[in-house]
């Protein structure tokens, strides 16, 4: 199956596709003048500098990384401890001081 055009349509849709393939002639070449995709020092002292910056950022992350636990899951609950039994006697009471120093047990 080919495709024909009309005689009227014909000239138009080559006279525009010429058109639009034609390259810029020695006027203006849309920026793209003779140091047209070269880098300066300055360009290369930033990018210096940004993989500097890389570095240390990487550095940082690996030290957050060391400090992560291996799991975020609960840790098991411990069963409670049963308490011990009380005691039949009481604990002494402390011996309360004068303040002079001197105990308020009397000694006979």
């Amino acid at each position: 199956m080919s495709l024909t055009l009309p005689a009227g349509v014909a000239l138009p849709v080559t006279a525009s596709a010429l058109v639009l393939t034609q390259q810029p002639g020695n006027g203006d070449n849309g920026g793209q003048g003779e140091d047209f995709g070269k880098s300066s020092p300055v360009g290369f002292l930033v990018l210096i500098l940004f993989l500097i910056a890389v570095a240390f950022l990487v550095r940082s992350m690996t030290k957050h990384l060391k400090r992560v636990p291996a799991s975020f899951d609960d840790p098991p609950a411990e069963e409670p401890k049963p308490e011990p039994p009380a005691e039949a006697e009481a604990p002494a009471e402390p011996e309360k001081k004068q303040p002079n120093g001197a105990s308020s047990a009397k000694s006979d």
